[in-house]
C-alpha cells in the first residue's frame, strides 16, 4: 500500500533534575553547595532519508519519545544530555501541527533535518543559587519539560512534470514508455491506484515524471477517487494533459480537458494555473484523427497539443522534447516549508498570564509561569518559598486576588494544582 499520510504523537525528552549537595571533604569545613545541573533533554529530529518512499512506518508506531536528561551530581557534576530521536521521512514531507494546522517544515533535500520539538533545558543544582544573600541554599531545580504536540504529516512527490487526464486514456502506458517505471496498466478504469514516479531523459537533460490515478467528473464531491492524490502534483511546473482521442470510452475528448480542468481547479487555483501541454493519445486507433481536428480547433493556440501514440511511439519524442525546453524556462518552483526558523521575541514574563475562573477553581495560562512551576521542586522548603516570591514579583497574586479568590479555592499550573491560602 501506498501510505502519504499520517497522524504521530512526539515528546521530547525532560531536562535532568539539578540536585541538592554540599560538599564534604575532611579538613574542609563549610565547603558549600556543590550541586550539579541535570542535562538537556533530547530533541525530535526530522531527517530526510531517499531511500524511503512512503509513510508507512508510521502507520505502526505513532508514538515517540525522545530520552530525558541525567540528573546532575554532587561536586557540581552536571547530568549526561539526553539523547535526540531521529525520525526519517522520505523526500517532500510536509510536517504540520495537527492542532493548529502551521507548516513546522517542508521536508525535500537528502539529508535536510529540523527540529520538530526542542528537549528540555536541565534544572540547576543549588550550586547555581549560591549568593551573598544565600550562602547555604537548600533548593534545585526540577528539569525543564521537553516539548511535546500531535504533528499531521503529508507527503508531497518531487516532480517536475505531472501527468493527467481521465482513467485508462493512457497515462500510465505512457509513463512506462517514457521511463524505467513499470505502473499496472489493464483495459479496465482507475488501474493506476497509486502515484508512481519515472525519470526521463531527453538528450543530456532528464526529469521526474509523476502519474497519479486518474480523475472523473465530481470528483471534488467524491466521485471515483476523488482529490486525494492531487497533492502529489503541487510540486510540478507543468501538465501535461493526456486525452483520449479516439473516444474509446464513448466520450468527447474536448469535453474531457474542460472537466479536468475545472475539477482542478477547484481543488486549487494555483494547480490549475500551471502551464499545460496536451497529449493527443492514441492516434493509432480509428476516429483519432477527426478528433484531433475538433481538438486544434477548440485549444489551439492557447494550448500546444502533440498527437501521440503511447503504445507505438508515434510523437513521443516530439512531446517530450518540448517539455525539457519549457522546464528550461521554467522558475524553480518555490519551496513552501520554514526556510529560516521563526525570530523569537522576548518578553517580559510578567506580562505573559491568563486567569481563566471556572466556579472555584483559577486556571493560570501562560507559557512562562507554566515552565517555573514545572522546574519547581515542591518538596523544597526552599524551593516553594522561591516559586511564592515568582508569583508575587509577576503580579499572579495580585492579579488572583483582584479576581476574587478566597481561602480553599484551588489554582492550576500546567499539570500542577494548589489550595489558595
Amino acid at each position: 500500500m501506498f501510505y502519504d499520510k499520517a497522524k504521530i504523537y512526539v515528546k521530547a525528552g525532560d531536562g535532568g533534575n539539578g540536585i541538592v549537595s554540599f560538599r564534604r571533604e575532611k579538613y574542609v569545613p563549610l565547603g558549600g553547595p556543590d550541586g550539579g545541573d541535570g542535562g538537556k533533554g533530547g530533541d525530535i529530529v526530522f531527517i530526510v532519508d531517499p531511500g524511503l518512499r512512503t509513510l508507512m512506518d508510521f502507520r505502526y508506531q505513532r508514538h515517540y519519545k525522545a530520552e530525558r536528561g541525567a540528573p546532575g551530581g554532587g561536586a557540581k557534576k552536571q547530568g549526561r544530555d539526553g539523547q535526540d530521536l531521529l525520525i526519517r521521512v522520505p523526500p517532500g514531507t510536509v510536517i504540520k501541527d495537527a492542532e493548529t494546522g502551521e507548516v513546522l517544515a517542508d521536508l525535500t533535500r537528502p539529508g535536510e533535518r529540523e527540529v520538530i520539538a526542542r528537549g528540555g533545558r536541565g534544572g540547576r543544582g543549588n550550586a547555581r543559587f549560591l549568593s551573598n544573600r544565600n550562602r547555604a541554599p537548600r533548593f534545585s531545580e526540577k528539569g525543564e519539560p521537553g516539548e511535546e504536540r500531535w504533528l499531521e504529516l503529508e507527503l508531497k512527490l518531487l516532480a517536475d512534470v505531472g501527468l493527467v487526464g481521465y482513467p485508462n486514456v493512457g497515462k500510465s502506458t505512457l509513463l512506462s514508455r517514457v521511463s524505467a517505471a513499470r505502473p499496472k496498466i489493464a483495459d479496465y478504469p482507475f488501474t493506476t491506484l497509486t502515484p508512481n514516479l519515472g525519470v526521463v531523459q531527453v538528450g543530456e537533460d532528464s526529469f521526474v515524471l509523476a502519474d497519479i490515478p486518474g480523475l472523473i467528473e465530481g470528483a471534488h464531491r467524491g466521485a471515483g477517487l476523488g482529490h486525494e492524490f492531487l497533492r502529489h502534483l503541487e510540486r510540478t511546473r507543468l501538465l501535461i494533459h493526456v486525452l483520449d482521442l479516439a473516444a474509446v470510452e464513448g466520450r468527447d475528448p474536448v469535453q474531457d480537458f474542460y472537466i479536468i480542468n475545472e475539477e482542478l481547479d477547484r481543488y486549487s487555483r494555483e494547480l490549475a494555473a500551471l502551464p499545460q501541454v496536451v497529449a493527443a493519445n492514441k492516434m493509432d486507433l480509428p476516429q483519432a484523427k477527426e478528433n484531433l481536428f475538433l481538438l486544434r480547433e477548440k485549444l489551439e493556440p492557447e494550448y500546444e497539443i502533440f498527437p501521440i501514440s503511447a503504445v507505438t511511439g508515434e510523437g513521443v519524442d516530439r512531446l517530450l522534447f518540448r517539455v525539457s525546453q519549457l522546464l528550461a524556462e521554467l522558475p524553480e518552483k518555490e519551496k513552501t516549508g520554514l526556510e529560516e526558523p521563526p525570530v523569537k521575541v522576548f518578553r517580559d514574563p510578567a506580562a505573559k498570564f491568563d486567569i481563566i475562573c471556572s466556579g472555584n477553581i483559577y486556571i493560570i495560562k501562560g507559557k512562562e509561569v507554566e515552565r517555573i512551576a514545572a522546574m519547581t521542586n515542591f518538596d523544597q522548603e526552599e524551593g516553594v518559598k522561591r516559586f511564592q516570591r515568582y508569583l508575587e514579583r509577576t503580579g499572579i497574586l495580585e492579579a488572583l486576588v483582584a479576581k476574587g479568590i478566597k481561602d480553599g479555592d484551588v489554582v492550576r499550573i500546567g499539570k500542577m494544582e494548589f489550595i489558595y491560602s
